[in-house]
C-alpha cells in the first residue's frame, strides 16, 4: 500500500500496489475455493451435518481467537484504538442498516426478518474471511483496522439489529433483546482475544515460548478451517430452511452488501479525510475492502435462534458469498 502523494485526493491515495488481475486471483481464489469445498462437502454429505457445529466451535473458541490475539499483540495499540476508523465504519453501518430496514419492512416482512436482513447487509464476514484474506493481500499491518471493524460490528451493529428485531414485541422486548445481545458479546471469545492482544501490545508482553508455539499452531489452522466451515454452514442453512421465495426478498440485500456498502465507505471515508478527520488513506483502503466482503455466515445461526426466516438470511449470505468472488476481486483491481 502507498500513502497519498501531496495534492492527490484521499480516495486516490487509498490504493493497493499495482497488481495484474492474475496475481489478485492467485490470492483470492484459494479463499473462495475453500468456501466452495465446504459447501460441496456438506451438500454431498461427505461432511455430516452433525459435524458442522464441532468445526464451528473449534474455529470460534480456539483457532480464530488465537489468530486475533496474535494479530492484536503485534499491532500498535494506537491502530487498535483508531477512533476515526471506528467512527467512519459505524456511521456507514448505521446508514446501511437504516436503508435495509426501510427497503425490507412491509406486509410480509416484519421487524424480526427486516432487522436480520439489515444485519447481513451491514455485517461483513470480517472474522472468518476478512482477517486472513486482507492480511494475504495487504500484509499483517492491515489487520489492526479489520480488528476495529470486528469490535464495532459485534458490540454495536449486531446489538442494534437484535434490539430492532424485537420491536414487534414492544419496548420491553427490544430492551431485553439488547441486554441479551450485550451478554452474548461478553460470552464471545473473540472480543476477549482482541482485548488480551491489545493489552499485550500496549505492555510489550510476550507469551512463554511453549504457549506461544501452541497459539501459533491454532492461529495457522484458523484460516482454512474457518473458510471450509463457512461453506458447510451455508449448505446446512440452505438444506434445512429451503422454501420458495421471490428473488426480491434477498437479492437486493446481497447487492447492497457487495456494492452499496463499500461505495458508501469509500465516499464517506474520503469526505471525512477532506474535512480533516485523521483517517489514513491506507486505513480507508482496508475499510473499503472489508465492506466489500460477503455477509457474515454466523448471522444465519443467530437468526435461527431469534426466530427469523433463516431461509431468507441463508439466501442473502449465499448469494453475497458466491458473487463476492467476482466483486471483491474487482474491488481489489479497482483500488490498485
Amino acid at each position: 500500500m502507498i500513502a497519498a502523494p501531496a495534492g492527490d485526493s484521499p480516495a486516490a491515495g487509498a490504493r493497493l500496489p499495482s497488481r495484474p488481475m492474475g496475481s489478485i486471483l492467485l490470492v483470492t481464489f484459494p479463499f473462495f475455493a475453500l468456501v466452495a469445498a465446504g459447501y460441496g462437502a456438506a451438500r454431498r454429505r461427505w461432511l455430516p451435518l452433525e459435524a458442522i457445529p464441532g468445526l464451528n466451535g473449534f474455529v470460534l473458541f480456539f483457532a480464530l481467537p488465537a489468530m486475533l490475539y496474535r494479530f492484536g499483540a503485534s499491532t500498535p495499540i494506537a491502530q487498535l484504538l483508531d477512533a476515526a476508523v471506528a467512527g467512519v465504519w459505524l456511521l456507514c453501518a448505521l446508514l446501511v442498516v437504516g436503508l435495509a430496514v426501510a427497503v425490507s419492512l412491509g406486509g410480509r416482512i416484519r421487524w424480526n426478518d427486516a432487522a436480520f436482513g439489515a444485519l447481513v447487509a451491514a455485517f461483513p464476514n470480517s472474522g472468518f474471511m476478512g482477517v486472513p484474506l486482507i492480511a494475504a493481500l495487504l500484509g499483517p499491518q492491515a489487520v489492526g483496522t479489520v480488528i476495529v471493524v470486528i469490535v464495532v460490528d459485534m458490540v454495536i451493529t449486531s446489538s442494534l439489529c437484535i434490539a430492532l428485531s424485537r420491536l414487534d414485541a414492544g419496548e420491553g422486548g427490544a430492551r431485553a433483546a439488547l441486554k441479551q445481545a450485550l451478554l452474548g458479546v461478553l460470552r464471545n471469545p473473540m472480543p476477549w482475544a482482541i482485548g488480551l492482544g491489545a493489552l499485550a501490545s500496549a505492555r510489550g508482553l510476550t507469551l512463554p515460548a511453549p504457549l506461544d508455539k501452541t497459539v501459533a499452531l491454532l492461529a495457522d489452522a484458523a484460516s482454512p478451517v474457518a473458510l471450509f466451515t463457512i461453506g458447510a454452514v451455508l449448505a446446512r442453512s440452505q438444506m434445512q430452511a429451503d422454501h420458495p421465495m421471490p428473488w426480491r426478498d434477498y437479492v437486493p440485500l446481497a447487492l447492497m452488501k457487495l456494492v452499496l456498502h463499500p461505495l458508501l465507505v469509500l465516499l464517506l471515508g474520503a469526505a471525512a479525510i477532506q474535512l480533516g478527520v485523521p483517517l489514513q488513506p491506507t486505513a480507508l483502503t482496508v475499510l473499503v475492502l472489508t465492506a466489500a466482503l460477503p455477509s457474515a455466515s454466523n448471522v444465519s445461526l443467530l437468526a435461527e435462534r431469534m426466530g427469523a426466516d433463516n431461509g431468507r438470511i441463508a439466501r442473502i449470505i449465499l448469494v453475497s458469498t458466491a458473487l463476492a468472488f467476482f466483486s471483491f476481486s474487482a474491488a481489489v483491481a479497482w483500488l490498485r
